[in-house]
């Protein structure tokens, strides 16, 4: 951390704008997100400004896995790029997140899409987040939550329609819920 750039280490005087993505396909994918957006809700230098609906998702990389559920953030804070970075670091981990498997399954996925207009290439943490324009999960939940969202000078609705993974992202409609004892013959996603 030592090698960190002062401006992604300095905590903003006012609060500024930023989009986290959200993601998850163990356990109960739609409880951890639920309480994933209630803890940046909670957060004492966080305001949430806009949540997306869930989205479902085909997962991306290669590797055989559930589907994911997907969802976008917009908030206003006053905490630092890294230290952002961190609390949603601190949500994987309570989430018990495990990183064993690059793009593998898991119960919570937080990533800093983009903060304010902060541009950083460090390794540990680069913004805009480097695949976040051609990847439909992160793009079609933040068009739902921002139609006029624009990343790099390209509305993200745009960006979201031409991905490769764009026909694999639906919005996640829950099933009834089930009566208590009884199995209903399907899964949760």
């Amino acid at each position: 951390m030592s090698d960190l750039p002062p401006h992604l280490l300095t905590a903003p005087a006012h609060p500024v704008p930023a989009v986290i993505a959200l993601g998850s396909n163990l356990g109960d994918s739609q409880q951890i997100l639920a309480d994933a957006v209630a803890a940046f809700d909670s957060h004492e230098h966080i305001r949430v400004t806009a949540v997306s609906p869930l989205a479902q998702t085909a997962p991306v990389g290669g590797v055989e896995q559930p589907d994911f559920l997907n969802q976008v953030l917009l908030i206003d804070t006053t905490l630092a790029p890294w230290a952002l970075l961190q609390f949603g670091h601190a949500l994987e981990q309570a989430a018990a997140r495990v990183r064993d498997i690059r793009w593998g399954p898991r119960t919570l996925d937080v990533d800093v899409i983009a903060y304010d207009d902060v541009v950083s290439d460090h390794p540990d943490l680069i913004l805009p987040h480097p695949r976040a324009h051609e990847r439909a999960f992160v793009l079609t939940p933040w068009s739902w939550a921002d139609p006029n969202a624009v990343l790099a000078g390209t509305p993200v609705a745009a960006l979201a329609a031409a991905a490769d993974d764009a026909a694999t992202v639906i919005q996640f409609e829950p099933g009834p819920p089930r009566a208590p004892g009884r199995d209903s013959g399907g899964h949760n996603v």
